[in-house]
This record gives structure tokens, C-alpha cells and sequence, in this order.
């Protein structure tokens, strides 16, 4: 069996017909026209603005970061998120000097909460740091 390269001696012919991979390829190339600017589309959103009046104000002192055994993040007393953790501790590392920060986790809060809020402490630099509360596991062990 001998390979015809398409001359009219009756064997089929071995080329491939190019034609509809062409046109798949330019319907395909027409749809990424039209969605590129989709994907690029803005949404404008209003974003709340911090309320100046309502700011709880760093202590020079001493401060406290708890954690209670829903999940939530307080600091001296008031629920912050993750945000205005961070920004609360930059505040802490940028006097001089440095306040104490206090920290004290519910024995019930999941690790995952405390691992996380530590793991913010650490990247904010803070230098002076306790665990307050450490009486409740003295028993544990």
C-alpha cells in the first residue's frame, strides 16, 4: 500500500482540510473582542469613611487585645476587624515610648482566630508584648 500525495491515481488524498479549524479559530477570536472590554468594566463603589469623633484612641500606657470565645477581636474593649487591628498596633510601634500590649485569648477561642491576630501582632513589629490570662491553663497540665 503505497501513499498517494494527491494525484488523481484514485488514492485518497493525505492532506488535511484546514478550513473549519479557520473558521472555529475566527469565531473564537471574534468573542475574545467582545468580551476584553467586559472583563476590564469598572464598578465605582462608595466605600464608608471612617467616623474621626467615633476613633478609640491609643493608650500610652497599656493596651489589651482579647479574644473571646465567639471569634471576636477586641481592643480595650471595642470589636475591631483585622484592619483596624493593624492599624491600631502601627499607632503602638510609632510612639516612643512603646505602650505594653496586652493579650488575652478566651480559653474557648478557636486556634485559628489566635494564630491569626498573632500573626498580625508579629508583622506590626511590636515589641512589647504579654499574655495576660495564662492562670486559667495552670491546671491543664
Amino acid at each position: 500500500m503505497a501513499m498517494s500525495g494527491g494525484r488523481d491515481d484514485g488514492e485518497p488524498m493525505m492532506e488535511m482540510n484546514t478550513t473549519p479549524l479557520i473558521d472555529v479559530l475566527l469565531v473564537l477570536l471574534i468573542m475574545f473582542i467582545i468580551t476584553i472590554p467586559i472583563q476590564t468594566h469598572a464598578v465605582k463603589v462608595d466605600l464608608p469613611q471612617p467616623d474621626p469623633n467615633n476613633q478609640n484612641v491609643v493608650d500610652s500606657e497599656k493596651n489589651k487585645v482579647a479574644i473571646s470565645a465567639d471569634g471576636v477581636v477586641t481592643w480595650n474593649g471595642a470589636t475591631v476587624d483585622e484592619v483596624t487591628l493593624r492599624q491600631y498596633l502601627d499607632q503602638t510601634a510609632a510612639m516612643s515610648p512603646e505602650p505594653e500590649l496586652h493579650f488575652q485569648p478566651d480559653a474557648a477561642a478557636r486556634y485559628e482566630v489566635v494564630d491569626g491576630v498573632l500573626a498580625i501582632i508579629k508583622r506590626s513589629n511590636v515589641t512589647k508584648l504579654g499574655f495576660v490570662g495564662n492562670e486559667q491553663y495552670r491546671n491543664d497540665f
